[in-house]
């Protein structure tokens, strides 16, 4: 009865709701059943060896690739699929816009238009997707790139700027759709080595704020250290998975302890 003790705490609620994804190249079965379910808050890193189907998993969650079964539903919205010519295929593509647009992803390779400024590559889509008024646009692109450090940059071009800006801006510009999921696909793989230390700080500081985050990466230390939660990929499974400081130290699979040793690349 209420008031007769203490309140039950408040369960945190599902934010990201994958189930039993499946994905195939061809007769190359590259996601074999691939679910997670990440609450408000999770930084959730994936790990895996090349090959192991890490980036088609994140790709499929936002349907850059059409996963061939399988459920996606953020904060509780099913993506609708159907049937086509024994195919899956989106139901709504209007619903899989507005999906993309809370579910924004950082890429590896940065994905700034180079015939923009920096300014207009982090407005663009507010306008165009959001609908947001030019100056509310702009306002929040500023207030974006200042976050993560690049504001002097708002008048360059990507192609003036380093790998590590151009990827401070890819962040900037996905933050600007106010996500409520942010997916990272290995976002510092293609940067220089002296240049992996800004952008992780920058999403160090992202996890530290609450952000719920999926974050695909090779940075072991970062992964141990921002993460929430950890997921190993091998061969289209997951091979293990738990707390990040848990499971490095004591993995469940003997695939992870070789992984983690540097012997299965």
């Amino acid at each position: 009865m209420a008031g007769d003790g203490p309140s039950a705490p408040r369960e945190i609620p599902v934010a990201l709701d994958v189930r039993s994804i499946r994905k195939s190249f061809g007769s190359h079965e590259v996601l074999k059943g691939i679910s997670l379910a990440a609450r408000e808050h999770d930084v959730v890193a994936i790990l895996g060896s090349s090959g192991s189907g890490k980036s088609t998993f994140l790709r499929c969650i936002n349907l850059l690739e059409t996963p061939d079964g399988g459920e996606v539903r953020l904060k509780g919205e099913l993506i609708r699929m159907r049937q086509r010519g024994g195919m899956l295929v989106p139901a709504d593509m209007k619903q899989v816009d507005r999906i993309r647009s809370r579910l924004s992803m950082v890429f590896q390779q940065f994905n700034l238009w180079q015939h923009m400024t920096i300014l207009e590559n982090v407005t663009a889509a507010q306008i165009h997707v959001l609908g947001r008024d030019r100056k509310s646009a702009v306002e929040k692109a500023e207030a974006m790139l200042a976050k993560v450090g690049v504001a002097d940059k708002r008048g360059h071009y990507p192609g003036q700027l380093s790998g590590g800006q151009q990827q401070r801006v890819a962040i900037a510009r996905a933050l600007a759709m106010d996500p409520e999921v942010m997916l990272f696909d290995e976002p510092t793989s293609a940067l220089d080595p002296e240049l992996v230390n800004e952008v992780l700080k920058v999403m160090r500081d992202l996890a530290a704020e609450g952000r719920t985050m999926l974050i695909v990466t090779h940075e072991m230390g970062f992964a141990r250290e921002a993460a929430s939660h950890m997921l190993f990929l091998h061969q289209g499974l997951v091979e293990d998975e738990g707390p990040p400081r848990e499971i490095m130290a004591n993995p469940n699979s003997e695939r992870f302890r070789q992984f983690l040793s540097g012997s299965l690349k």
